[in-house]
């Protein structure tokens, strides 16, 4: 009873929101399962103003609410320069690939990005190709949502004192729950819901230091003259309010390209493109998408480095040590039950809007861009096989969120490094070039998933003066040389003018 004196408005404002959740997934579980396009893309109707609102609150998950906003108080102020990087991201993937993979992908008939390489690459190659970037996805998604499932978790320990893993247990299957009953459905209109949320929750928490310390004046003279410590021990002095003080300009362009890239080849991202309904909805994403992204990443890039005006220089010590738990510190010492309800509420929507959208993306991955294409199946089973793959994964995803491999933003940075350099080439070289060819493609899947273990796992932590280079850079560049020379080199791969009429013209 004590327990719930102390906690009732935070625990009745998120059981609210997670019951609206699994109502919508509910609501849409009969609609979502008439047929494949049905679960997988809602049919292709969804308005502009929904989409436009998934696409950001997926692509500003707990990585970024949590995960980012805390490594700022290691970086200071410095680290805001995110915001920027993912918002020009953004407005490059609704601007040049959004229209024209609506376009083609309705043209093609595709479900999927795996079977839009398959298709767009029409060859001997494509079903390998579909297999290949189907098993990347596995791979690279287990990072992501393993980052997701941690800062939600240690929000819940620091703000209801509720055990870690109960707190990924919760976040994991609640948004499986609702993912599985329906469909692609349930999963943008929840997170058009959860959008809104994060949009109002990201400006409540931007407040949060100022107003506990009395003003913007004595917070930035505080942030300016600070004894803390960095986390190898020497005064942080001026460096909170400093650019490139405490952290390399080369560090942030590797997180930035490796997360911002995410928007331009993740197909959590990417997906989105298929489902909206028409012109008109796609002018209205392009425009207000960024805007709502950008605003809310101004707001809590930054955010760790103000929580240094909240926190005593033990506390602090701490905190530069752990700063996936920052948020949870600066909701814990702020005090307010209302306050903390609603940023619970608000970051729990950052993590079920971005967990959501992969889970879905994995179930559709194995089932019909793998096992379908290795054994075909009688499409009556692809729907139930595709909940009871995305259940077992999410199963795994729990098992090792238990025991993360890194913090949340090395986690996301690496699987946004996987999806950019493996995926981006073959992407913009199937809606763009022509002369692009199924082995162009294929090399350029290997050669970006190669280089970025290769380089993180062999290279990057192993040697001085390389771990601010980002694997993504290497990767990246590897990956995009790669398309550009094989594909012209194997100019007879090309398809036949009538395929290529078909998507271009």
């Amino acid at each position: 009873m004590e327990y719930f004196k102390e906690h009732y408005i935070t625990i009745l404002l998120t059981a609210l929101y997670v019951g609206g959740c699994l109502y919508i997934g509910w609501y849409f579980k009969k609609k979502a399962s008439r047929e494949i396009e049905d679960y997988y893309l809602a049919k292709r109707q969804i308005p502009g103003w929904v989409i436009s609102l998934a696409f950001f609150s997926t692509s500003a998950s707990t990585n970024t609410y949590i995960g980012q906003a805390g490594k700022s108080f290691q970086y200071g102020l410095s680290w805001a320069w995110m915001a920027f990087i993912w918002t020009v991201f953004c407005i490059i993937s609704w601007q040049l690939l959004g229209p024209r993979m609506r376009f083609q992908t309705a043209r093609l008939k595709s479900f999927t990005i795996p079977d839009y390489f398959h298709l767009r690459y029409k060859s001997n190659l494509a079903k390998s190709i579909r297999v290949l970037s189907a098993c990347i996805i596995l791979f690279a998604t287990l990072w992501y949502m393993i980052g997701i499932a941690k800062g939600c978790a240690h929000v819940l320990t620091s703000v209801l004192d509720i055990p870690y893993e109960y707190g990924a247990f919760a976040i994991i299957f609640i948004t499986c729950a609702y993912t599985i009953w329906g469909g692609m459905y349930s999963v943008l209109w929840t997170d058009a819901i959860q959008g809104i949320i994060m949009f109002g929750v990201a400006i409540l928490m931007l407040m949060l230091p100022f107003i506990y310390v009395g003003g913007v004046d004595t917070l930035f003279e505080n942030l300016r003259t600070t004894d803390h410590l960095t986390a190898t021990g020497q005064p942080m002095g001026s460096g909170l309010v400093t650019f490139g003080e405490l952290v390399s300009f080369l560090y942030i362009l590797g997180i930035g390209l490796a997360i911002g890239m995410k928007q331009i080849s993740e197909p959590k991202n990417l997906i989105r493109f298929y489902s909206i309904d028409n012109a008109k909805s796609m002018r209205f994403a392009m425009i207000w998408t960024p805007v709502f992204l950008g605003i809310s990443l101004v707001c809590v890039m930054g955010l760790g480095a103000l929580v240094h005006g909240m926190a005593n220089a033990e506390e602090a010590a701490y905190l530069v040590q752990n700063t996936d738990e920052v948020i949870g510190f600066m909701l814990d010492k702020f005090d307010n039950k209302l306050v903390s309800g609603i940023c619970v509420a608000g970051l729990f929507a950052a993590g079920m809007s971005s967990l959501a959208s992969v889970i879905i993306i994995i179930g559709t991955a194995f089932v019909k861009d793998i096992w379908h294409v290795v054994k075909p199946m009688e499409y009556t089973r692809i729907i139930p096989r595709t909940k009871w793959f995305m259940g077992l994964y999410c199963l795994l995803v729990y098992v090792l969120t238990l025991y993360p491999m890194a913090g949340i933003v090395e986690l996301t940075a690496f699987a946004g490094a996987v999806f950019a350099a493996s995926f981006f080439p073959a992407i913009f070289g199937g809606l763009y070039l022509k002369w692009g060819t199924d082995l162009g493609a294929m090399a350029s899947m290997v050669a970006g998933m190669l280089v970025n273990i290769i380089w993180r796992f062999g290279f990057r932590f192993n040697y001085d003066g390389l771990e601010d280079i980002h694997e993504i850079i290497p990767a990246f560049i590897m990956s995009l040389i790669t398309y550009i020379v094989v594909s012209l080199l194997s100019r007879e791969r090309r398809p036949n003018k009538e395929h290529l009429a078909r998507i271009f013209d």
